[in-house]
């Protein structure tokens, strides 16, 4: 069956997107087959490149022109998240499957909407956090699953970034609220937030606060993924994101945790990591080193006990069989490929993706609930919505 996609956006999770879909057929050849069809973005001859260098049929600078094609079956959003909603409910209404990165929207209200509209017409719908499909984050929540920690007590996640230390660096579609809806918290934070709810369940009441550094930048020229250029002698614009915001939470477990998500951590690229500590073992993960998984067990002999490293590059480790030989270790595109092999299989199977825009919502839900606890500063709680 081949699944022919829209992909509304090019830049860099546009790109990471399609290279999965090219890998997709050689690596997963039991799946639905997707088909890049058609490949949307605003700028006709930067668009024709990324068309030529990504593999796409088709080019199309409307994007409601590309989302209601008859003979598309998914669209695929990868823009930034103040077009999530509109692109959503348009592509839902015209029955396609919609997979759509995250933030979810830009609110609460706009992703419940969304969820609402996608439950309704029947679709599969997935969001997009990549970071749960990593072999190791798998295997830490098969010990968890399987009681091999125990009741879990703690779990501290951080994400930690620097790309945007420098003052002078110019004030990117990220650093504006009315385009990206948060800063370091929807940025980073949701996917920290999401990796918590997968392996440790829902939260329940959160207690945080948030910081932004420089108030002001300088005016973009251009921008391209992560990097931008300097409006040379253009005007200072004001940065209405957080630039980091820490936060402590209770979970409906019984569980505690601590989070933090900064991009003004130097020397942190993309330290995306958590520990988790149970009655009778701990994991902890760090993605910089995202093929291995420290593991404790207390029912070690004592001579021996301690964190071991497991390089989660083993057939039985989950999606490492179609992919090297044990110890040839995969990469962050490889977290993307697995997504989408979700996705392609739900919708071959006709069954819900995991994770889904409740997924999202519920993810939302706690954002805002942060937000709320760093303007009252007292604790907030957490709705469960889905």
């Amino acid at each position: 069956m081949d699944v022919r996609v829209a992909l509304i956006g090019y830049k860099f999770m546009g790109k990471a997107h399609s290279h999965a879909y090219h890998d997709l057929p050689m690596f997963f050849p039991g799946l639905s087959r997707p088909v890049k069809q058609i490949l949307c973005g605003r700028t006709p001859t930067d668009l024709e490149l990324a068309r030529d260098q990504f593999g796409w049929l088709e080019t199309e600078t409307d994007w409601q022109r590309a989302v209601t094609r008859p003979y598309i079956d998914a669209v695929d959003i990868s823009v930034p998240s103040d077009a999530h909603k509109e692109i959503a409910l348009t592509a839902l209404r015209a029955g396609k499957h919609v997979f759509c990165e995250k933030p979810l929207a830009l609110t609460l209200a706009d992703a419940r909407e969304m969820l609402d509209l996608a439950r309704l017409a029947g679709v599969v719908h997935m969001v997009g956090f990549n970071y749960r499909f990593a072999p190791a984050v798998r295997l830490a929540k098969s010990l968890i699953e399987s009681d091999r920690l125990g009741t879990i007590y703690h779990i501290r996640a951080v994400f930690l970034q620097d790309w945007i230390v420098n003052p002078e660096f110019p004030l990117v579609w990220r650093l504006d609220r009315s385009v990206a809806g948060s800063g370091s918290l929807g940025d980073l934070g949701a996917h920290i937030i999401d990796l918590a709810r997968y392996l440790v369940g829902e939260f329940t009441e959160v207690s945080g606060l948030s910081e932004t550094f420089v108030k002001e930048r300088p005016a973009p020229a251009s921008m391209t993924g992560l990097s931008a250029s300097v409006s040379q002698g253009g005007p200072m614009q004001p940065v209405t994101v957080d630039d980091a915001t820490l936060f402590l939470a209770r979970f409906s477990g019984g569980a505690i945790g601590s989070f933090e998500a900064t991009r003004f951590a130097l020397g942190h690229r993309c330290t995306n990591a958590f520990e988790i500590n149970g009655s009778l073992g701990s994991v902890r993960f760090d993605f910089e080193r995202m093929n291995e998984l420290d593991v404790y067990l207390e029912s070690d002999a004592p001579d021996v006990r301690g964190f071991r490293r497991v390089l989660a590059t083993d057939a039985a480790h989950a999606y490492s069989e179609v992919w090297w030989p044990a110890g040839h270790t995969i990469g962050y595109e490889h977290t993307v490929v697995h997504e989408m092999a979700e996705w392609m299989e739900a919708i071959s199977n006709k069954r819900g993706a995991v994770p889904s825009f409740a997924d999202g919502v519920q993810c939302q839900a706690v954002m805002e609930a942060v937000e709320r606890a760093c303007l009252s500063r007292t604790w907030e709680s957490v709705p469960f919505l889905i």
